[in-house]
């Protein structure tokens, strides 16, 4: 098996990674081809742990916008990505993994409440980890549950899976002429002000020195996991 320079990492996925062709919830095949992508990471000899968003369910933004405070709203979508844990464990599961949801979110009849000692022993035995309900609190981004996952689990790298191949210096979805960084220090992105994941994330990523790898998710389903775990050439990396 090949030895990887990042032997653990932890996957930051929206959840828009489980839309397939629906538009809105949880569609099966996407949710089967994701699990499968995860299954080749794993396979491929590195620990993997998983945050997922909700913004396939909900966005609290939305309800924002209405009038809702904001913390009912930070509430719901927390609770959206338990339903995409979920899912994803079931898919997981299915093709011979073994996987564990935990959750910042007491629901011990349907996720493992999170707990730091516990998550480690899992990775002894060689346990897939989806952590949902982001932190726990309302206020905190899903990125940001990421980067405190990452930093408690002792990841090696945060992979953020986007929509876009890296950070660009604005937005390459609206200005052509966007330039992309193959790599770049935190405190470049937040002097910058850029936008991949938010200052305390960022932040948090800094103090607890876990290198951050943002690259587009397509290539989760389309190239081989080693490439993946390897060839960071396609993507941004954010580090010192």
């Amino acid at each position: 098996m090949k030895e990887f320079y990042y032997k653990r990492i932890l996957l930051k996925l929206s959840g828009e990674v489980l839309l397939g062709p629906l538009g809105f919830g949880i569609d099966q095949e996407a949710c089967n081809l994701t699990a499968a992508a995860i299954s080749r990471l794993h396979k491929a000899g590195v620990d993997v742990a998983v945050v997922i968003g909700g913004g396939n369910i909900f966005r609290g933004v939305n309800l924002l916008a209405a009038g809702m405070p904001r913390t009912p709203a930070d509430q719901m979508g927390m609770l959206a990505t338990l339903l995409n844990g979920i899912a994803l464990q079931q898919a997981l599961i299915a093709i011979g993994e073994k996987v564990c949801v935990m959750s910042a979110l007491e629901c011990p009849k349907v996720a493992e409440p999170y707990n730091w000692s516990r998550a480690l022993q899992y990775f002894q035995e060689r346990t897939i980890l989806i952590f949902v309900g982001g932190t726990g609190n309302p206020y905190f981004t899903t990125d940001t549950a990421a980067a405190l996952r990452a930093s408690e689990i002792q990841a090696n790298i945060l992979f953020k899976a986007t929509k876009v191949d890296g950070i660009y210096n604005k937005d390459p979805l609206k200005y052509p002429n966007a330039v992309k960084y193959t790599t770049i220090s935190y405190s470049e992105v937040l002097a910058e002000k850029l936008q991949i994941m938010d200052a305390t994330a960022i932040t948090l990523c800094r103090s607890s020195q876990v290198p951050i790898y943002v690259f587009n998710m397509q290539r989760l389903f389309d190239e081989p996991a080693d490439k993946i775990l390897s060839d960071f050439s396609h993507g941004t990396l954010v580090n010192h």
